[in-house]
């Protein structure tokens, strides 16, 4: 399954990640964020969203892994696979009917979001 990741650009952006090339995603408190984390498994694409400032779907990367012993802090490694060709502002998205429904636009304010292989395929072939 793939999956968004939402991460703020001024604190920790696509950039940084394809610099240090690996990565823990960390920094999550929300019990249903925690619960996806701790689902993920090695190999799942994903989606890096900038938050906040630019607001728009930037890159993908893939899980290295996951150690998911301590329930309130799962370590998921992540590492860059690429930049996308074309970014995907919010307005695009949240435009576009393969959203429609989403639990993005649902509960907002979730920064780790499964997505349908539509949804991936949408944000990664534009």
């Amino acid at each position: 399954m793939p999956y968004l990741l939402k991460t703020e650009p001024d604190k920790y952006s696509f950039d940084d990640l394809l610099r240090d090339g690996e990565t823990v995603w960390d920094g999550i408190s929300n019990n249903q964020a925690l619960l996806t984390l701790r689902n993920m498994k090695k190999g799942e694409r994903l989606v890096i969203y900038h938050s906040n400032v630019g607001k728009a779907a930037v890159g993908t990367a893939k899980v290295v892994s996951v150690d998911a012993s301590d329930s309130r802090n799962p370590i998921v490694r992540i590492k860059p696979v690429k930049r996308l060709l074309h970014e995907r502002p919010l307005a695009e998205i949240r435009a576009a009917g393969v959203f429609q429904g989403s639990v993005m636009f649902r509960q907002f304010r979730l920064s780790v979001v499964p997505l349908t292989e539509d949804q991936y395929d949408w944000l990664t072939l534009g």
